[in-house]
């Protein structure tokens, strides 16, 4: 969304409805007994007020944050306040724990730390006042990984994406807030983001962006969608029917309801009758300043009455579900718990991409060199609405470099120098800023070990030129490894990257923004405190040329609509597209080392049918540290249904201890959310199980596999 967010004025406290208590007429039942009782009472003023923010991009609101929706107190309805929430409480409300990026939370393929990542994010929302969630971000970032808002996403692959991202929206919800997830829907990308119609047949979408927020949606039981800018074949997103009545509320059976993104709406009885329940952020259309007043549209029959009050319906019963109406103080929150989740969120997540020897660094050196990326203050976080205020406030602050972007570039205040200095009190650790490669490659040459950060951000408003580090900090790294050969690159970014350097370099550590502790955390992973488990949740491609749209699509588009035509890859995202068009990337989905060593053996399938299977296979650490390994389960469909090679099915993370081996079993339900087994039939228009034979890979990334077996499914 698009709203700036302002600090938190931490002297308002009380009831979020201003006060009073809910009326005894609608203080029991269930929430749809209670939405009901309380709609029969509301005035039609007072319905309209339910269905629009009050505030316009940049405005104050009472708790900070991103919009606001006064409540009802004779009813007991509560104020409703809002601010995002994808990598924690964002719009500058705060200070607030800064956690690693949403793509870091992805790379653990752990769903309980995913549970413990949404947990703190709910719980400084409530702590704050706050009790509306904007941040579910699960846009598939394998179409355009250039987009300034990947690190706010859970990656390319529409089951772990959705899987992710639904254990963070229920975890904020237990905790008394009504969750959201956006874009709704193929918003993949920021240039132009107003005016792109992506063109896409059904079943590119059903497979692909759609698939995810199915599978977010129906596991989580989140309460709110946002609608996207951009238009989809022709409709813009905040007034498309067939995405938001016919699939989202009629197909999926979504009881929340649906908010626009800031300043996505269009029209107001067209949008509202397309199942457009609330707009964002002030009464543009359905107040009455833009096309014509929902409440005149009623009064002179344009629009029914029951339209209206379904859409205020769907906004009483998802406070009431969750708990939203329940009395809200603003407190202070649980700063060291923050940063404890923090630090072990970026330690599940970092993902290790190369290693020639040099890992992890040992405490009997006597002189590292630290260059580059401020790591002797902060490390870099992502900008835009999701951006966090840490605790402690920012350890630098600089302009943002681009016109749409706002909120500054901000380094979080968590030094990787002093983390370093701290496991080796009695080595020379010395830092030098990057500003000049013969003074880094000097520094460099006098060192046992050089350790280089290179940094690239982020955010919303703003989509990347190229996948390389800019400023010089890919010929800095290219010096700097010349000068010794024990060179360690520590990476601080939002997504994939090209690396020209990766050859002359001994090791590589995907950091991601890795948040409040995350300087505390890198040095505990360099040092081998802490094994590197995570996962690449996105492909990198090996040059931009092998991108689907080497090109970022609208980019010298003006004001009017252009179309996104994804026509050509259409349901392959990310590592389908590559292993469709036999394309070698640089590292590949799934993809991600460890000190230790993992073994798969005897994988063995069973039950396989149209009804799912399951797979066994033993994994042993093999290695002398103990470690973790995420066995992934992929599924090849027959020929004919012309889907990719493989799609990831389902996955098991598995902590070892030196030499143990283990029996892991992963089972694959066919019925599930994700539909694992099944095709979008455009002609059936619906999901079809295609008969012929189905072979079941398992391995340690989508191009690291053995087959386990086949199976058959009559046709």
């Amino acid at each position: 969304m698009d709203a700036r967010g302002v600090l938190l004025a931490l002297v308002l406290a009380g009831w979020a409805c201003g006060g009073s208590e809910p009326s005894s007429s609608t203080a029991s039942g269930n929430p749809d007994e209670r939405a009901d009782a309380v709609l029969a009472q509301m005035t039609l003023d007072e319905k309209i007020q339910m269905v629009h923010g009050v505030g316009v991009t940049g405005h104050a609101e009472p708790r900070g944050g991103a919009g606001y929706v006064p409540g009802v107190p004779r009813l007991g309805i509560p104020d409703l306040y809002l601010a995002d929430g994808s990598v924690g409480v964002g719009n500058g409300v705060g200070p607030a724990t800064a956690l690693p990026s949403s793509i870091a939370s992805a790379a653990s393929w752990d769903l309980t730390e995913a549970d413990k990542y949404g947990g703190l994010i709910g719980a400084e929302m409530k702590a704050l006042g706050l009790n509306v969630n904007l941040g579910g971000n699960v846009n598939l970032v394998g179409r355009e990984p250039r987009c300034g808002r990947t690190f706010e996403t859970a990656g390319e692959d529409p089951l772990l994406a959705g899987r992710i991202k639904a254990r963070h929206l229920k975890a904020i919800q237990d905790r008394g807030v009504i969750a959201g997830i956006k874009h709704f829907a193929l918003n993949d990308q920021e240039t132009n983001r107003f005016t792109a119609d992506v063109r896409i047949d059904e079943r590119g979408m059903r497979e692909s962006d759609l698939l995810a927020f199915e599978i977010g949606i129906k596991d989580s039981g989140v309460r709110s969608v946002m609608c996207s800018y951009n238009l989809v074949n022709g409709t813009y997103a905040c007034e498309n029917g067939h995405l938001l009545n016919d699939i989202l509320k009629g197909e999926w059976t979504f009881p929340g309801f649906v908010m626009s993104d800031w300043g996505a709406t269009h029209s107001s009885v067209k949008a509202a009758t397309a199942g457009l329940d609330q707009e964002q952020p002030g009464p543009v259309y359905f107040g009455g300043t833009g096309d014509v007043s929902l409440a005149s549209a009623v009064t002179s029959g344009r629009m029914s009455q029951g339209v209206l009050d379904g859409m205020v319906r769907r906004v009483l019963r998802a406070i009431f579900a969750v708990g939203a109406d329940r009395g809200t103080t603003v407190s202070g929150i649980d700063a060291a718990g923050g940063a404890a989740v923090a630090q072990e969120a970026e330690e599940q997540g970092a993902v290790l991409l190369k290693n020639a020897g040099s890992l992890p660094l040992r405490r009997s050196l006597s002189s590292i060199a630290v260059i580059g990326s401020h790591a002797d203050v902060g490390v870099l976080s992502g900008g835009g609405s999701a951006q966090v205020i840490p605790v402690g406030g920012p350890a630098i602050r600089t302009s943002a470099p681009c016109p749409p972007c706002w909120g500054g570039v901000i380094w979080d205040p968590s030094s990787p120098l002093k983390a370093i200095q701290a496991k080796v009190p009695g080595a020379a650790v010395r830092y030098d800023d990057g500003s000049s490669r013969e003074a880094a490659a000097a520094l460099a040459a006098s060192s046992e070990v050089a350790i280089v950060f290179v940094s690239q951000w982020e955010s919303e408003g703003m989509d990347l030129a190229d996948l390389n580090f800019g400023d010089g900090q890919d010929a800095l790294v290219a010096a700097v490894a010349a000068a010794n050969a024990r060179t360690v690159v520590v990476m601080e970014n939002g997504g994939a990257q090209v690396l020209p350097w990766l050859r002359r370099v001994d090791a590589v550590l995907e950091a991601w923004y890795p948040g409040q502790r995350g300087g505390e955390a890198i040095a505990n992973l360099l040092f081998g405190e802490v094994d590197p488990s995570g996962k690449l949740p996105l492909t990198f491609p090996a040059r931009i040329d092998d991108l689907p749209h080497p090109v970022i699509p609208g980019a010298e588009s003006s004001s009017a609509t252009f179309s996104v035509d994804y026509a050509d890859e259409g349901l392959l995202v990310g590592y389908k597209y590559y292993d469709a068009r036999d394309i070698t990337p640089l590292f590949p989905f799934g993809f991600g080392l460890s000190y230790t060593t993992f073994q798969l053996s005897n994988a063995a399938l069973t039950a396989g049918a149209s009804s799912g299977f399951t797979v066994k296979v033993d994994v042993a650490n093999t290695g002398s540290v103990a470690g973790a390994e995420v066995v992934q389960v992929y599924l090849g469909l027959p020929a004919a249904t012309n889907e990719p090679p493989r799609r990831l099915v389902g996955w098991s993370k598995v902590m070892l201890q030196p030499g143990e081996t283990r029996s892991v079993t992963v089972t694959v339900d066919a019925a599930d959310s994700s539909h694992p087994l099944s095709y979008w039939d455009p002609a059936a228009n619906g999901w079809q199980v295609a008969g012929g034979e189905y072979t079941v890979y398992v391995g340690s990334s989508s191009r690291d596999v053995i087959a386990a077996g086949t199976f058959h499914v009559a046709s």
